[in-house]
């Protein structure tokens, strides 16, 4: 079991913590870490908007956590902080809070690659002082925003997903592939990355999992699988993959998506049966608790083996949860083997 020694710093001074919580779950979601602290620690301190640091081990040369502070509660003999990372800036409590931007004819995006109309985006919206994009590249392929110009109040989120539906990378024989944009950290900055959602069957493994070594507690869930699926390509066509002895078998469950890179109603047949395909061998998911695996990153990909060929795979890492004491800690490692098809690059509409 790991060793350790967690730090928590709150403008850049340590902070005696009793305990805390760190929840990170991926797809542009906001991390979040909780924390208590004694009411005698933040007496005359200002806590509102101060940057929080978790380095899980002393010899950690980068946080694990990056946020800044939100909400606090002062009781009698502890005060409770929560803190939210370079994330909440964009999907903030509520719509109305969201950070947005005015795109009109003079002040757009227009004529940028993706990836510079998401720095652009977040300059406007005067969030790159929360949000670097040093490393941020750009989209795999490289997608211009002439095509379809942004108008309108949008939020940034709506932007950064909008340019990312946009790029779909086909290189693979398989079903195409996404670009995801997740937050890294360099050791002084919350940087904003763009890369392709890794291929859980040709990707390196980065760790393996079993029942015997380091699986504490193991559920697992049998997913929904569609087996009506209707395709919309482009310029109006559609094509239609029913599966009958699955019906049978798992019951009627339709999904329905667009994909303008498909110009026939062969190609969208043939699309609607890869997706059926994907979706069926992917039909059992996990989440687990372990004691490994803190600092896998999103997207990283891991194997489970259980003993059990259905279940067993390579599953793409989301994000975590840990919930820990200055001596002591447990966590739960979030994953997925979804196809990397659907609500990331194609509308969808799941009935």
């Amino acid at each position: 079991m790991l060793e350790l020694t967690p730090k928590i710093f709150i403008d850049g001074i340590e902070i005696d913590f009793i305990n805390a919580g760190l929840s990170q779950k991926g797809t542009l979601k906001a991390g979040q870490l909780d924390l208590t602290i004694p009411t005698s620690t933040g007496v005359g301190l200002n806590f509102w908007n101060k940057e929080v640091t978790l380095y899980f081990n002393t010899s950690d040369a980068v946080p694990l956590f990056r946020g800044w502070i939100k909400r606090v509660k002062e009781n009698y003999n502890e005060i409770q902080i929560h803190a939210e990372d370079a994330i909440g800036y964009l999907v903030k409590g509520g719509e109305s809070e969201n950070a947005k931007i005015a795109l009109d004819d003079t002040n757009n995006l227009d004529g940028l690659t993706g990836g510079a109309a998401i720095i652009k985006a977040i300059e406007l919206a005067k969030l790159d002082n929360k949000i670097k994009t040093d490393y941020l590249g750009d989209t795999n392929p490289i997608i211009s925003t002439s095509s379809e110009p942004l108008r309108g109040t949008l939020t940034v989120m709506e932007i950064i997903k909008s340019i990312l539906s946009k790029a779909v990378n086909t290189d693979t024989v398989d079903l195409p592939r996404p670009n995801i944009a997740k937050l890294i950290d360099d050791g002084t900055n919350s940087q904003l990355v763009i890369e392709l959602e890794s291929d859980v069957n040709n990707a390196v493994v980065s760790h393996l999992y079993t029942e015997y070594d380091n699986i504490t507690n193991l559920n697992i869930i049998n997913r929904k699988i569609p087996t009506v699926i209707i395709v919309n390509g482009k310029n109006g066509v559609k094509g239609t993959f029913i599966h009958d002895s699955a019906i049978d078998a798992l019951d009627r469950s339709y999904l329905e998506v667009s994909n303008d890179n498909l110009l026939s109603p062969a190609q969208c047949k043939d699309f609607a049966q890869k997706l059926f395909k994907a979706n069926l061998t992917t039909q059992y998911e996990y989440t687990f608790d372990t004691f490994e695996g803190v600092y896998l990153p999103e997207n990283s990909v891991i194997r489970v083996v259980t003993g059990e060929d259905e279940y067993d795979g390579n599953y793409r890492v989301l994000g975590r949860n840990v919930s820990f004491t200055p001596s002591s800690y447990k966590m739960s490692v979030l994953i997925n083997r979804k196809p990397p098809t659907l609500a990331e690059y194609i509308s969808t509409r799941d009935n």
